[in-house]
């Protein structure tokens, strides 16, 4: 897991432990506050266009600062709301994470 700050926020950063799936988190806090939660999430038709060999490490290792640049811009922008960042074999969109269905599943 990677600490670190923008403005007055602390971020904290990696890999979602023991997922089967591709889930990479940002929480950022503002003096010890928890303000939101932003999160990168690669669907199984996806991965391969990220790293042949599916390798989430790699993956994170490769892209985590583009993402980081999407979360400064979030806070540049003042957009505290909960994001998702999913990436399929299409593409990537942007979800609101506080008005998915609870239920959604990253199929």
């Amino acid at each position: 897991m990677k600490d670190w700050s923008y403005k007055n926020f602390h971020i904290k950063e990696g890999l979602k432990p023991e997922s089967s799936q591709f889930r990479y988190f940002f929480s950022l806090s503002e003096a010890s506050v928890k303000k939101c939660r932003y999160c990168v999430w690669i669907l199984p038709d996806g991965l391969a266009r990220f790293d042949p060999a599916k390798d989430f490490e790699a993956i994170a290792s490769s892209h985590s600062a583009k993402w980081g640049k999407w979360v400064k811009g979030k806070i540049d922008q003042g957009d505290f709301r909960n994001r998702v960042l999913k990436h399929d074999a299409k593409g990537e969109t942007e979800i609101a994470l506080d008005e998915m269905d609870e239920k959604l599943s990253m199929d």
